[in-house]
């Protein structure tokens, strides 16, 4: 059961109302007017629920491939293979054009270039999910024919006008986003009474998966346990065997789901008393994220934020380590545009949500990371996840 921080029980309808998709159809027509595109195409599945509502666990399979098409004008063309009409038809689209699949030989293409070139008419330009973060759901080779047989049509990138509608979230989202933290929260208050030296990695991992799931997690699909004496090495692969000793330091990295929605944030927990260098690294690294947040505000770029992460790291004599950036957006994915580091640049708004993750290299080899979950409001960052404590939580 999730709670918030004076212990008032929180409830949340799961599924987006109709106004909202209705909201971001109009805000996606705007965009392709703008950028002269007669239609857009979407192929993934964060993107066919963000602007459908459809969702379903049969994207496990990769088989079948589904595409909603966005005309500039007009109502969503569900285009998707026929096991899926009665589940789109339980979203606010109505217009649902099916095919027999899997047929390798034409797996829907035929049926797509037909409704684009209706909806398009000839020397149209179809927007299409090709830029970063991105995945053309089909086989290139179907992809290719699909271009050979829309004559007349262009294929462009339409990836920037989504990530412009996405980057931007509603007050459903960030409560969807919200809610996902408080379920993560309360499960990372609860694990240190099931953890104890000599337990694997693995066991840890199930004991936090078990109190997510508890507190309603609806799934877990990244979960990064990483441990190492006196810090850690690497932070995306685990968990192991490894046991924990006195003196081992754990860290834990949850992408949980509610309603769509992920978090993603870090905690970190030391087994026995950290010694001085943990300790003050880990300062350092709790006042780099304390820069990062006081940096958000509407108007900053995110270049801004890695600097002001960065400067901390630098000035404690440490060095960052080699991740790329220092946090990111988040959303439908576990991470979405924009990163902050040196180059993105991209322009802070109101509402956007964003991780903060700062980390440093302390010894050769030793490591630690950690990250929050925030949204951008008017007069700044708007914490999602309840703030880690100053001191590492120590596992006796």
């Amino acid at each position: 059961m999730m709670t918030d921080a004076d212990g008032t029980t929180i409830t949340h309808a799961r599924g987006i109302a109709v106004a909202e998709f209705e909201t971001r159809l109009e805000r996606a027509q705007a965009g392709m007017a703008a950028q002269k595109l007669d239609a857009l195409v979407v192929t993934t599945p964060q993107n066919i629920r963000y602007f459908t509502g459809f969702a379903t666990t049969f994207w496990e399979s990769p088989t079948r491939p589904w595409f909603v098409i966005l005309p500039r004008n007009g109502v969503p063309i569900a285009v998707i293979p026929e096991i899926g009409a009665d589940g789109m038809a339980m979203t606010w689209v109505q217009d649902i054009r099916t095919w027999r699949a899997p047929q390798p030989e034409d797996d829907g293409v035929s049926l797509l270039t037909s409704v684009l070139s209706s909806t398009s008419g000839t020397g149209g330009r179809i927007g299409w999910e090709m830029g970063r973060e991105s995945v053309i759901r089909m086989p290139i080779s179907d992809f290719d024919r699909l271009r050979g047989l829309a004559t007349g049509l262009e294929f462009v990138d339409g990836a920037p006008l989504i990530w412009d509608l996405r980057m931007v979230k509603s007050e459903s989202e960030i409560e969807r986003i919200r809610t996902a933290c408080t379920i993560a929260c309360d499960a990372f208050d609860a694990l240190p009474a099931h953890m104890a030296s000599g337990q694997t990695e693995y066991e840890a991992a199930c004991a936090y998966r078990t109190l997510l799931a508890k507190q309603g997690a609806d799934s877990v699909p990244f979960l990064s346990v990483c441990s190492g004496e006196a810090g850690y090495s690497q932070i995306i692969v685990g968990p192991t065997e490894r046991k924990f000793s006195t003196g081992d330091v754990l860290f834990m990295d949850v992408g949980a789901t509610w309603d769509g929605y992920f978090c993603d944030f870090d905690r970190n927990f030391s087994f026995g008393e950290p010694n001085d260098d943990v300790k003050r690294a880990h300062e350092t690294l709790w006042q780099s994220t304390e820069a990062g947040i006081a940096a958000v505000r509407p108007g900053a770029n995110t270049d801004d934020l890695f600097h002001a992460m960065a400067k901390v790291i630098d000035t404690g004599g440490y060095a960052a380590p080699t991740t790329g950036r220092l946090g990111h957006g988040l959303g439908l994915h576990l991470t979405e545009p924009p990163s902050h580091m040196p180059g993105d640049g991209t322009v802070i708004t109101e509402n956007m949500v964003l991780t903060i993750e700062p980390g440093l290299e302390y010894a050769p080899g030793k490591m630690l990371v950690h990250e929050e979950d925030i949204v951008v409001r008017v007069d700044g960052a708007e914490l999602l996840t309840r703030r880690a404590s100053r001191e590492m939580v120590v596992i006796a």
